[in-house]
């Protein structure tokens, strides 16, 4: 049996339609690509991000704030989202693994992720959350929510951008662990998890996201993963993406990676942190990591999509 840290992000959960129907809905397809993991024998720990999620929430909120009423800060958001998607997914994983007559049990385990009061992050936000929006929307969201930063992002508009501390400790890991060798599905880290700094003896929470591939890297190191596998809508990676002459990797060692992460070829706004954090786990831990498509889910295991990333590899092999 293998341990398999699973990342997901919060774009599998919510497409054009906010509502719940519409996110339970889509949570329900994505835990039929999942179940295939437990299907095959391994442990599967469940993570996912909550940036469409927690953007929407904010709005809410904003919209709400009054002095009887104030809006809940970032750090809250996080975990009202963490409870909500968490929520979706343990029944959508319930109903699956029953009608494959596997009786196993899916908890969620609300997650706080340690940060450094220090990290220049705090000082360059550029963490997407929230939808979308226009180039002729952005005076206006501008002048609506003046402490607001927006950015373009990955050419598909643009969203909010807040402070993305690096992860230092996932918070409960022993917990997760524990939970991990009996035999249970977790669903752990949501949005990242809750970003935490430690000052005398106490947790508290800071207005920023952790960005949920770093977070899955380094609660798969902590638990001791055989496998991090980050799940996109787009597929494996790419040298020259969106060009004539794009290449899809198959395998790729981490050296070779890291010159194209140094050169900042990936984009900032998507694919970087995914490499950037499945690099960091193959190199802690001497285990490989994949990245690909959600929908391939089954070719995946049996390694025939995705893109493996590994310690060492003489060359890149590409599809």
């Amino acid at each position: 049996m293998a341990k398999i840290v699973v990342a997901l992000g919060g774009n599998a959960i919510l497409s054009k339609d906010a509502s719940a129907k519409a996110q339970k809905k889509a949570v329900s397809q994505t835990a039929k690509e999942l179940v295939n993991f437990v299907r095959n024998g391994d442990q599967l720990i469940i993570t996912h991000g909550n940036g469409p999620q927690v953007g929407n929430l904010l709005l809410q909120q904003s919209a709400a704030d009054s002095k009887q009423n104030p809006a809940m800060p970032l750090d809250t958001c996080g975990a009202m989202t963490q409870g909500s998607i968490g929520y979706w997914f343990q029944n959508a994983m319930h109903e699956e693994l029953l009608k494959n007559g596997i009786d196993k049990d899916v908890i969620t385990v609300i997650t706080q992720t340690i940060v450094s009061e220090k990290d220049p992050a705090f000082k360059n936000p550029s963490k997407p959350i929230g939808p979308f929006y226009k180039q002729e929307e952005v005076e206006a969201l501008k002048a609506a929510h003046p402490d607001w930063q927006l950015m373009e992002d990955a050419g598909r508009g643009y969203r909010r951008v807040v402070a993305s501390p690096k992860p230092v400790r996932i918070n409960e890991y022993r917990a997760i662990k524990q939970i991990v060798d009996a035999g249970i599905v977790p669903i752990v880290s949501g949005g990242g998890g809750i970003p935490v700094v430690e000052r005398n003896g106490q947790l508290l929470g800071t207005e920023a996201v952790i960005d949920k591939d770093f977070s899955a890297s380094k609660i798969a190191q902590l638990i001791g993963a055989d496998k991090l596998i980050i799940l996109t809508s787009g597929g494996g990676v790419y040298y020259n993406y969106g060009k004539t002459n794009q290449v899809e990797l198959k395998e790729v060692g981490i050296e070779e990676i890291q010159r194209h992460i140094d050169a900042e070829e990936f984009s900032k706004g998507s694919m970087m942190p995914k490499v950037e954090a499945a690099t960091d786990f193959v190199r802690q831990s001497g285990n490989s990591a994949i990245i690909g498509d959600l929908q391939d889910a089954k070719e995946i295991i049996k390694g025939k999509q995705g893109t493996k990333i590994v310690k060492e590899a003489i060359e890149a092999i590409t599809r």
